[in-house]
Parts: structure tokens; C-alpha cells; sequence
């Protein structure tokens, strides 16, 4: 039974992107996105909970976010959650309604932010050639083991590296396409 799996390196690549859109879609850009609370975990009935399971999360304008809290004793450990998330936003609460006006973005800040984009795609750059790394090695030992010869060890090697390119491609147009949304270019 050959180790390399090609199936197996494009599921583990595709999880590194997956895992860069879920950083990117954390990124504040000045407009308003329910993806900007969907980390946040809340306090209730003494255990933690993501936001989603305790209230309805909407952007009824591009620059409001709107948080209804569905049960009133759960309203201030709500507020508290996104207060303590480190987001830059005032939570205004009005009942059991929530509203977090999305503030303009400085300069510095989107300077920031751009910069914070470009590690997390370096970061899932890293990820992508670790799993190539690991393809490669399964490669080498798969034809030490005489599952096939040199050859086909060859061509299944440029198609790993023709996926890696492929994919570090796909992460910098993620991340160009982001830093784009934040400098407002």
C-alpha cells in the first residue's frame, strides 16, 4: 500500500486555505460583517458558548452590526463577550437588542491589518509546503519500498509541486483581495 495519497495532500492544502479564510474573514475592514462576532464565545449558563447560539447576529446597514440576545438575563454577558473580544467596537445595548456601530478605520490601523494579512497568509504558505514536504518524503519512501520506480516517482512529484504552486497562488490572490478591502484601493 503506496503512503503518498494525493487526495490526502489536497484535503490537508484546502484545509490550510479554509483555515486563512476563516482568519481574513476575522479582519475588521470598516464594514460591517457578521464573520466579525462569529468567534466570539459568550458566558452563559456557566458554560461558554459561540455568539450564534445565543442570539441572532444581523447587518441590517453596511456599518452597524446588530446583536438580538434571545434570552434578557444573558444580554450583559453578551455585551461583556464583545467588549472583552478586543474588536475596537462600543456595544450600545438597547433592550434585548445589541447594536456595535463598525467605527472608520484609521490609517495606521488598516496599515495594521494589512500587515496582520500578510502573516496569516505566510502562515498558511507554511502549512501548504509542510504538507508538500510530507507528500514528497512519502514519495521517496513509497519508491524505496518499491511500490513504484523512478520515474512515476518523478511525475507524481511535479504534480504535488504543480498543486503547491497552484495553491500558494490561490492564497496570495486571497490575501491581495483582502489587503485591497482594507486600504480601501
Amino acid at each position: 500500500m503506496p503512503a503518498f495519497d494525493k487526495k490526502d495532500l489536497m484535503r490537508r492544502m484546502d484545509g490550510a486555505i479554509e483555515a486563512l479564510r476563516h482568519d481574513l474573514g476575522g479582519l475588521r475592514t470598516g464594514r460591517a460583517s457578521t464573520s466579525l462576532v462569529d468567534g466570539i464565545q459568550v458566558e452563559v449558563y456557566g458554560a461558554l458558548m459561540p455568539m450564534n447560539q445565543v442570539a441572532t447576529v444581523s447587518v441590517p446597514e453596511p456599518r452597524l452590526i446588530s446583536v438580538q440576545v434571545w434570552d434578557r438575563s444573558n444580554v450583559t454577558n453578551v455585551e461583556k463577550a464583545i467588549r472583552n473580544a478586543g474588536l475596537g467596537i462600543n456595544p450600545v445595548v438597547d433592550g434585548q437588542m445589541i447594536r456595535l456601530p463598525i467605527p472608520d478605520l484609521t490609517e495606521e490601523r488598516r496599515k495594521e491589518l494589512a500587515k496582520l494579512v500578510g502573516q496569516y497568509a505566510e502562515k498558511a504558505k507554511i502549512a501548504v509546503r509542510n504538507v508538500r514536504r510530507d507528500g514528497m518524503d512519502d514519495l521517496k519512501k513509497d519508491e524505496k519500498d518499491h511500490e513504484f520506480g523512478e520515474d512515476e516517482r518523478k511525475r507524481h512529484e511535479g504534480e504535488v509541486q504543480k498543486l503547491t504552486d497552484d495553491k500558494v497562488a490561490e492564497i496570495d490572490k486571497l490575501a491581495q483581495a483582502k489587503e485591497t478591502e482594507i486600504l480601501g484601493k
